[in-house]
């Protein structure tokens, strides 16, 4: 599709941007249109370089895990990072709109762009507006309608462009304990661990637990009380600011302080010698894929495992922001950063109202381990956790965007029971204890509550995996085409039965558990085994 240019703009043919176009917002109310001079901040995401010659994140998969050798980050972005032919070409783009280039880096891939709201109207054929909406209280945010414009010459080398809407993009997966349900078993993340013979004699020494984080934050006093409450000294904690978020909390404990503390001291209870690497993003999608671009590529901080507890529905994302994050998500697998995603807590519709299944983004992503979620009385008494409509379920079913794995072709991945029972990328590919009945007692802004949701098992799997990183002496990486070998399913307690709405457990792999809550101890061992 070929557009003219608009008033004032360069005199140049114009193409649609794939996969830019935004829906309208439902349920929210138009305000009125953005003031002209409102100052914009855009980051433009460039496509990944094809190099001959290097091996492919799926093919570094395939490799057993003691021989393999991970690009650093260092050596991946003199690869595989935007050259300065490229980026030469968004500067001259730039340059005819008004537009000030910032924050340029070769291995995010990415530049920032700056300038007014009608310098960026112009620039790329869009009109926006200003919204409110129910969900996000007291604040307004900017949005826009149809896809993005922009000139022939950038085409083959922009992936997204990012920014001009602001809309949220992701929901935080915990859920509270809910004073109507029963506490069946309450515990402290140390002891879920022990249920799930997590190896000891191990406490992530030398590794970096990196954290993404898309609203609230923790404070110094509720760290210091949870973990002496426990008897476990507090792990070493930084923060890292993207896009302008910075740590703060809010002082509601149900809000996202909640998500922030519960990822914390998960995570820092199980691996408590590792640093926990906290990168605070806006709540936008460009916030979400600065926020774990920045987080893959951190070069002080190097976390060896990334651990992410929010995620939206599928159909609630652009194609083009889903294309960046599972980009920057791939760059990850190259790398042996393993990341670990919660896969939602809304069952198997994903919380969407349009009576289809839906799976969560960044979950469905075939480069993450998707974490589901557990109702764990004993090891013995495990089943998939469904509490709905009110208490939350595991979410979990099958892509509809990404296609199946080759590495999932033996694990009997059903169709979607959507109609067409399209086959795709099966979610989620492991679990653990996610019930709030079953759930974590934490702190968050000075109160003990319990916790729970698929929020706890992303965090919990990051711990094993510190642990793992630890005892191995190099990054694990890339786990999912291993753990979809054979010889695996022994480490894992099979969940049999249950549902999450529309998919049932079964023996085997399922799209409510994946293969299952791990028996740590005996992954480990797996792992140092010369088949793998």
């Amino acid at each position: 599709m070929l557009s003219g240019d608009r008033p004032n703009s360069a005199k140049r043919r114009r193409i649609v941007l794939p996969g830019s176009e935004r829906k309208p917002i439902g349920e929210a109310k138009e305000l009125g249109a953005v003031d002209s001079a409102e100052r914009v901040d855009v980051t433009v995401v460039l496509k990944r370089r094809s190099i001959s010659g290097r091996t492919s994140a799926e093919d570094l998969g395939r490799i057993p895990i003691r021989k393999r050798e991970h690009l650093s980050r260092v050596q991946f972005a003199s690869s595989f990072g935007a050259t300065e032919e490229e980026f030469g070409k968004i500067r001259q783009f730039a340059t005819e709109y008004g537009l000030r280039v910032r924050n340029v880096s070769s291995a995010h891939r990415s530049l920032h762009l700056q300038g007014t709201a009608q310098q960026f109207e112009d620039a790329f054929g869009v009109t926006m507006k200003h919204y409110e909406h129910p969900s996000v209280k007291g604040k307004t945010f900017r949005a826009r309608s149809g896809s993005l414009l922009i000139p022939m010459e950038i085409s083959d080398i922009v992936l997204a462009v990012l920014g001009l809407d602001e809309r949220p993009q992701a929901k935080p997966h915990f859920r509270p304990l809910l004073p109507e349900q029963e506490s069946v078993a309450v515990r402290t993340p140390p002891s879920v661990a022990k249920l799930y013979d997590y190896p000891t004699g191990l406490d992530g020494t030398g590794e970096c637990i990196g954290i993404v984080e898309l609203g609230g934050g923790e404070t110094e006093s509720d760290i210091q009380s949870y973990f002496q409450n426990i008897g476990i000294s507090p792990p070493n904690i930084v923060s890292v600011s993207v896009d302008g978020a910075t740590n703060s909390p809010t002082n509601d404990p149900t809000g996202p302080d909640g998500e922030v503390m519960l990822d914390i001291e998960v995570a820092g209870s199980i691996a408590n010698r590792a640093t926990i690497a906290m990168y605070f993003a806006p709540n936008t999608d460009q916030g979400f894929v600065d926020g774990v671009t920045t987080a893959i590529n951190d070069q002080q901080n190097k976390p060896s495992v990334i651990s992410i507890s929010w995620g939206g529905s599928e159909d609630t994302w652009t194609a083009q922001a889903v294309q960046a994050l599972n980009q920057a998500l791939e760059d990850a697998a190259s790398m042996g950063v393993t990341v670990c995603v919660a896969s939602g807590d809304s069952g198997s519709s994903d919380g969407q109202n349009d009576g289809l299944a839906h799976v969560d983004f960044p979950a469905s992503s075939p480069y993450v381990l998707g974490c589901g979620g557990t109702r764990l009385q004993s090891i013995s008494n495990e089943t998939v956790w469904n509490d709905e409509p009110q208490g939350g379920a595991t979410g979990g079913g099958i892509s509809d965007v990404f296609p199946p794995p080759v590495w999932q072709s033996s694990a009997n991945v059903p169709p979607s029971v959507n109609p067409g029972n399209r086959m795709g990328r099966g979610v989620p590919d492991i679990s653990g204890d996610a019930d709030p009945a079953t759930g974590y007692s934490v702190e968050v802004d000075g109160e003990a509550i319990v916790l729970g949701g698929t929020s706890a098992v992303a965090p919990l799997w990051a711990g094993l995996v510190a642990l793992s990183n630890q005892k191995l002496g190099h990054s694990v990486g890339y786990l999912n085409p291993i753990l979809y070998e054979s010889q695996f399913e022994p480490d894992f307690h099979d969940i049999t039965s249950g549902n999450n709405g529309a998919y049932s457990a079964r023996v085997g792999w399922d799209a409510c558990t994946g293969w299952g809550s791990p028996d740590g101890s005996k992954l480990l061992a797996s792992i140092f085994s010369d088949s793998t």
